[in-house]
């Protein structure tokens, strides 16, 4: 195999099918990138660790096709640091020589005969535009389970009606849903898939810069959701089981409501939260015309500040943990945030909104659990 292959092209190629790469993997060969020079002109780089697969076609000068499987990660770093010149790939025996200027690295070439097969995405289900993806994701993956003990929650569960998206994610303290639309490739398209929220989060961030993602959730597509964009294309394996009826924690009533400048808020929270000790809570305290932040207690390290407020309703206080909230008031990305209370005990809702006097942006909930605080 002998090819020529420009250094930005090749370093943002290897770095996008690497990046899920296992950092130890179970097998030897799953920390490798297959390379395949096809005497048409094109490139295709390849990862795949049973969970996740990633390929990418790129144009490259191919003077002898073929394939090779080297440690991705090592030719992801090696790519990034040559200097800005063409690089010149070559096999010599067991070795995978690559040459830029004046730089040559030597690699060690593995086994492609142990290399698994690429899992093949099922039929397209429909496309979606690319940054609306990625923001909807970010808005509801903040909301997912870090932990393993339940791995279910560690997924966003996605459900398809016809051209309506729903996605959704819990930890049991909050919970996030955002409402989208895409084009479905049939009418009456329905679907439900868990997916696990650090894999999907990756992905929409990596082709979220593509105008449209194409999605495909096909019913005999082996348990797999496949994501494809230009010359991109990914898959990632589903996780079974079945998610919890959640959807009843949103309150069906409202007693109290609050809009409040985003930033503003979510500033004053982060001052406040830096004397609140390890799961410790911040208080807000609703008053008309202002909400009161504060947070430490007794002999400890104490703070409080207050921020402008439009209040509804009557007054309230509420405590929340700090990280949660802040996490809810970076992901609803409007100018101003909407709180919704029913009692001090009871959830509470944040929503955006684009102007102060405007009505709420329901396509974005974010539910946040109180917590109680030790006066």
């Amino acid at each position: 195999m002998k090819f020529r292959v420009e250094r930005d092209v090749l370093a943002e190629a290897v770095t996008w099918v690497a990046r899920g790469l296992p950092a130890r993997p179970p097998v030897p060969v799953l920390a490798g990138v297959l390379l395949e020079a096809s005497e048409e002109g094109t490139l295709t780089l390849s990862a795949f660790d049973y969970e996740v697969s990633a390929r990418i076609t790129v144009p490259a000068d191919v003077a002898e096709s073929g394939q090779v499987l080297v440690l991705g990660r090592l030719l992801a770093d090696i790519s990034r640091n040559l200097p800005n010149k063409p690089i010149d790939v070559s096999t010599d025996g067991t070795k995978v020589n690559v040459a830029c200027g004046s730089s040559r690295f030597a690699l060690r070439e593995m086994p492609v005969a142990d290399y698994p097969t690429l899992p093949t995405s099922p039929d397209v289900s429909g496309t979606i535009a690319g940054d609306v993806f990625t923001q909807a994701v970010a808005q509801v993956s903040v909301a997912a389970d870090k932990g393993d003990t339940l791995p279910i929650l560690t997924g966003v569960r996605m459900e398809i009606e016809g051209d309506k998206v729903t996605l959704l994610a819990t930890d049991r303290y909050r919970l996030a849903m955002r409402e989208l639309t895409w084009s479905p490739a049939a009418s009456d398209a329905s679907h439900v898939a868990l997916i696990p929220a650090r894999q999907l989060s990756d992905t929409a961030r990596a082709l979220g810069a593509s105008g449209s993602i194409e999605l495909s959730l096909g019913s005999g597509s082996d348990g797999l959701i496949g994501f494809e964009a230009g010359q991109r294309r990914a898959t990632t394996r589903l996780l079974d089981g079945e998610y919890p009826k959640v959807t009843s924690i949103f309150p069906t009533s409202v007693d109290t409501e609050a809009v409040i400048e985003t930033a503003a808020l979510e500033e004053a929270v982060k001052r406040v939260a830096l004397v609140a000790e390890r799961n410790t809570p911040v208080l807000l305290k609703f008053t008309d015309g202002q909400v009161a932040i504060e947070a430490g207690t007794g002999d400890d390290a104490q703070a409080s500040e207050a921020v402008e407020a439009t209040l509804t309703g009557p007054e309230i206080q509420i405590a929340f943990n700090p990280q949660f909230l802040l996490d809810g008031l970076h992901a609803v990305g409007t100018p101003w945030s909407r709180l919704s209370f029913t009692q001090p005990s009871r959830p509470a809702v944040l929503s955006g909104q684009a102007e102060a006097d405007g009505d709420a942006d329901a396509t974005y909930r974010y539910v946040l659990m109180p917590v109680r605080f030790a006066s």
